[in-house]
């Protein structure tokens, strides 16, 4: 059980707990509650307020928490994590999400434990509670905003660029409004982009033919079908008029402006579109949560032609795309066309006079793209899988050059280990001796002295604290350097068991398993229409 400890000190004064005091006091209350306990994980913010959580090692510890490095989190006061109600619940809600059980030893807060977790939830509750207020908040300002068809921030969609510009409100003030400006040049990819899809009537049509014909996006990279239907959907480039406003109406959008206002000028602005979450990437909501609204910025897209391109989006969902799926093919994922870079996936071709099903693997820029930027051979997939398969069961050999790496692995990872484990406890020793003379001085502090010497010991004192500081770091490094060579040992021991049982398990796994088997031995297969180059996980890249 890995255990992490939080401890959080505004600035260095001789009021409340220190920040080793804070974390001795925890250690100690793990020691006495859990049996077993692999690594102490130290988070100190030393010099921050915790009025918020712009915190270096509180923000490393919500990362590590999201990776599952700890399994218990303590701290020796709730304010220690954060005096903000919000931030504390937001890191609540992440623990409880991540099953990290929570401790603090001032307030005997412990979701291990019943109680605790009752208190958790009524913690959650009133949580939850101010979430859904802020939310109905941030949705009625958002209708107020919809009154002025504004740029409310974020990445502007492709055709436009965001401008300020000053506006007088109702009691007099200026104030600066960001509001879109067309680029020239992208308006008219966009304008391409809509009529090729009703000509095409796909969007891997599209997808192709933007290929074909070097059209890019604005960051300069080749279109996907999905980057293509966000274009195709976005209401910013309807021109608004009473079609348009009809068409919303009829498909539940939140319909803000007047039907007077649809005038056939202007282009559409779209509020509330998606779910934003902390450590979450967004996603798009229902387009009845949509708020729509007139924007400041003029149509680029006719309305009978927007309303026809929704038409067809929809028609095709049911036979969107789908990668093709093979059960027999092994090498998905790690066989790369050596040419381009792109995957090269399976595709079914004819079944064989004794039954068999036979397919190949055929580069995916190569189809995509029509044979224009690849033209990579085809290679066929019976053969390509069977070789790959025999190809490990030779690694397994006491002549290859794995196995001769793996048995020097075996050899030096533990040295260099020990080594490390040798050197943090040297270190840890040294910051003991450190404390014990810093507990010296302030206790001749006590004793009272001449204020010249009192300005010395607290000199020494600051002093010792830094060298602490410092040796500290270092255990940090090491620590890290000692668990990625845990993990290194740990991988070999587990590729080296595959290894030596690969022969007799290939033979009775169903096809999903010995593809897993495959990728966890292999990083990447180079296919350069003649060779296969195979590259196993323990060969140096």
């Amino acid at each position: 059980m890995n255990i992490a400890i939080y401890s959080r000190k505004s600035r260095f004064t001789g009021k409340g707990e220190s920040i080793h005091t804070q974390i001795n006091l925890c250690k100690e209350y793990a020691q006495k509650k859990f049996d077993c306990i692999d690594n102490f994980i130290i988070y100190e913010d030393e010099g921050f307020s915790g009025g918020n959580i712009d915190r270096p090692k509180y923000q490393e510890m919500i990362q590590d928490a999201l990776h599952y490095k700890f399994q218990v989190l303590i701290c020796y006061r709730l304010d220690r994590i954060s005096r903000n109600i919000s931030d504390f619940s937001n890191t609540i809600q992440i623990l409880q999400n991540q099953n990290i059980d929570f401790i603090s030893l001032r307030e005997q807060f412990d979701t291990s434990t019943p109680m605790g977790r009752a208190m958790m939830y009524t913690a959650s509750v009133f949580a939850q509670l101010e979430r859904e207020t802020i939310a109905e908040r941030i949705r009625d300002n958002m209708l107020e905003l919809a009154k002025t068809g504004r740029w409310l921030g974020g990445i502007t969609p492709t055709g436009f660029i965001s401008k300020s510009s000053q506006v007088i409100d109702k009691e007099g003030k200026t104030r600066k409004m960001f509001q879109l400006s067309p680029v020239p040049e992208e308006i008219k990819i966009i304008k391409i982009l809509y009529e090729q899809f009703l000509l095409l009537k796909s969007l891997t049509k599209l997808e192709t033919y933007c290929i074909q014909n070097h059209i890019k996006t604005k960051n300069n990279i080749d279109f996907t079908r999905f980057s293509l239907k966000n274009i195709l959907t976005n209401p910013v480039y309807a021109t608004a008029d009473k079609d348009l406003y009809d068409y919303f109406i009829s498909n539940d959008f939140e319909v803000y402006s007047n039907k007077s206002d649809f005038d056939g000028k202007n282009g559409i602005m779209a509020y509330n579109k998606t779910f934003q979450q902390k450590h979450k990437s967004n996603t798009l909501k229902s387009t009845s949560e949509w708020i729509i609204s007139i924007g400041t910025h003029l149509g680029v897209i006719p309305s009978n032609i927007w309303i026809r391109v929704q038409e067809l989006i929809s028609q095709n969902k049911s036979k969107s795309f789908r990668k093709v799926k093979n059960t027999q093919a092994l090498l998905s994922g790690i066989l790369i066309c050596k040419n381009c870079g792109s995957f090269m996936r399976p595709k079914m071709g004819r079944i064989k006079k004794n039954g068999e099903k036979a397919y190949y693997y055929i580069c995916e820029q190569k189809e995509k793209s029509k044979r224009q930027n690849c033209n990579m051979n085809n290679v066929n997939g019976n053969e390509i899988d069977q070789l790959v398969i025999e190809s490990i069961q030779d690694l397994t050999s006491e002549t290859s050059v794995l196995y001769d790496i793996m048995k020097k692995n075996k050899i030096t990872i533990p040295l260099i280990s020990n080594k490390t484990t040798s050197e943090i406890k040297r270190l840890q020793k040294n910051i003991k001796i450190k404390e014990k003379a810093i507990q010296n001085l302030v206790y001749t502090l006590s004793q009272g002295q001449d204020r010249h010497i009192i300005n010395y010991i607290m000199d020494q004192i600051n002093e010792l604290h830094k060298e602490i500081e410092e040796i500290e770091k270092k255990i940090t490094s090491l620590q890290e350097k000692k668990n990625t060579i845990q993990i290194n040992e740990n991988e070999i021991k587990t590729i080296n068991n595959i290894l030596m049982s690969f022969s007799e398990l290939i033979n009775t796994l169903t096809i999903s398993k010995k593809r897993n088997l495959i990728q966890n031995l292999i990083k990447k297969i180079h296919w350069d229409g003649n060779v296969v180059h195979i590259f196993p996980k323990m060969f140096p890249q």
